[in-house]
């Protein structure tokens, strides 16, 4: 690979740390105005260092005549989250006194909206931390999304392609420029947030806790103020609240794009958004009926808990209202694969997508009636697009791969001496970006603090491959990718 790309690569990395540093003013706002500024040196230094790291990359300057190739897009995606993920450590460390390997992993969830934690005791912590813990969600949920796909254009390469290898969207462009595109994107993002604010403050929850859960929330990510999570406001408007905003979060957001600029039945026409709700509503009549049934809590309580808590699994948030875990062995095996599903592509959410599972199917079914009619020739068609052998090709290898490296995952944590149980829900947890695992140690009531420093960091590789969906992580590993 060319010095001269390595340097425009740097140079949009150092645009992206400036951007990180300039963020750490609302944390340090946030200080001020719970009165806390003794606790500002931290979240200053920190910024300081990130700053001067970005400002001497940009400054050694942008060859003028380089233009990226397709390619050297993998590399400025996997350097640009594995970067932010190092600097925005800074505050954890300095705060909290994190361990290396605790402050990279707590960042590494908070950037890459999955949700696990290390911290204890939410409820007496820094304002300062916990808001920085939401703004990475919100940062990494789209926001650096976004502001990739207007920048990158500005210097004379394609925005849409970063966003392609960090969110698989094959949608069809629906505006011309990618700038437009992300201008309507930051709007779309943006309006969700502040009405989520609101939402939860009418609800009943306050102000700060009411940012803090918006921005977890619209990401898909679960970082919340309390160790009790959602659990710990007995508002059923709060719930609801929150199961709206996940809802959204996980929805493809090219098509609020298309809703923005008048195309309002485009969310409803979508293929993918009729699938994501379908199982959602299916999930929670069954699972409402037999946690009613099995339960003594009256049918609108037990619906509401189910809700919550299919909703977080299904959207990879990782919100909880209590302990799922405990509900028994049925809902237990049910929550475990709902966090492989995940939401749309093009969304925040993790996990495999939606539309995997979907063309799956019609290819089972298109192979079915092959088999029943040999001579027949079958259409084969999503979103009213014919499935041509790229898409196909790639499901396959994707979720191949998901799988292979959930299970290596897993196997090297019981190396760390995890049991079976922990091993398994934590990788899968981690890679789907989900959060909470299962069992006492990393369930919903527990969380990742206990664990070794080497499983810690297994973890962190794991939502770094599960956020860039593997094969974008996995691609700069071949020696030909380094060749001229």
């Amino acid at each position: 690979m060319a010095w001269s790309t390595l340097r425009t690569i740097a140079f949009i990395n150092g645009i992206f740390l400036v951007t990180l540093a300039i963020s750490m003013a609302v944390p340090m706002l946030t200080l001020v105005l719970f009165d806390r500024a003794h606790e500002l040196n931290s979240f200053l230094w920190s910024s300081l260092i990130t700053f001067v790291a970005g400002i001497s990359m940009i400054a050694q300057g942008r060859p003028l005549d380089v233009q990226l190739r397709p390619r050297d897009m993998y590399l400025l995606t996997v350097s640009s989250w594995v970067l932010v993920c190092i600097f925005a450590s800074i505050p954890f460390m300095l705060t909290q006194r994190m361990g290396l390997a605790d402050a990279i992993f707590e960042s590494m969830s908070g950037i890459t909206a999955t949700g696990a934690t290390v911290l204890i005791g939410l409820d007496e912590m820094s304002p300062g931390i916990l808001i920085w813990r939401s703004l990475l969600h919100w940062l990494g949920g789209i926001g650096f999304i976004a502001m990739a796909v207007a920048i990158l254009p500005m210097l004379r390469i394609g925005g849409m392609r970063l966003f392609q290898t960090e969110s698989s969207d094959r949608s069809d462009k629906v505006m011309p420029r990618s700038h437009m595109v992300a201008k309507y994107m930051v709007a779309a993002y943006v309006g969700m947030s502040l009405l989520g604010v609101l939402a939860f403050n009418l609800a009943g929850m306050g102000l700060f806790d009411s940012i803090n859960h918006t921005m977890s929330a619209i990401a898909t990510g679960g970082f919340s103020t309390s160790d009790q999570s959602l659990g710990n406001w007995t508002q059923p408007a709060v719930h609801w609240v929150a199961v709206v905003l996940m809802i959204l979060g996980s929805l493809p957001f090219v098509l609020y794009v298309s809703t923005l600029r008048g195309n309002f039945r485009a969310l409803i026409k979508d293929q993918q958004v009729r699938g994501f709700l379908g199982i959602l509503f299916s999930v929670w009549i069954v699972l409402g009926a037999w946690y009613c049934y099995s339960t003594d809590l009256h049918w609108a309580e037990a619906l509401r808990h189910v809700a919550v808590n299919s909703t977080s699994i299904l959207t990879t948030t990782g919100f909880a209202l209590g302990d799922y875990t405990l509900w028994g062995g049925f809902s237990g095996m049910l929550f475990f694969y709902l966090g492989f599903i995940g939401g749309c592509s093009g969304s925040t959410a993790g996990g495999l997508k939606i539309f995997r599972f979907q063309v799956a199917y019609i290819l089972l079914k298109a192979n079915l009636l092959q088999l029943v009619h040999p001579r027949a020739v079958i259409k084969q068609q999503y979103n009213r697009h014919r499935l041509d052998e790229d898409i196909v090709r790639s499901i396959l290898t994707f979720s191949f791969f998901f799988t292979i490296t959930i299970a290596m995952l897993a196997l090297g944590l019981t190396l760390c001496g995890l049991d079976w149980i922990t091993a398994l829900s934590g990788a899968a947890s981690t890679v789907s970006g989900v959060g909470p695992g299962m069992g006492p140690i990393i369930g919903p009531a527990g969380n990742f603090s206990s664990l070794p420093d080497m499983a810690k960091w297994l973890l962190t590789l794991g939502m770094l491959l599960g956020r860039l969906e593997i094969l974008t992580v996995l691609v700069l590993l071949m020696p030909a990718f380094w060749r001229h």
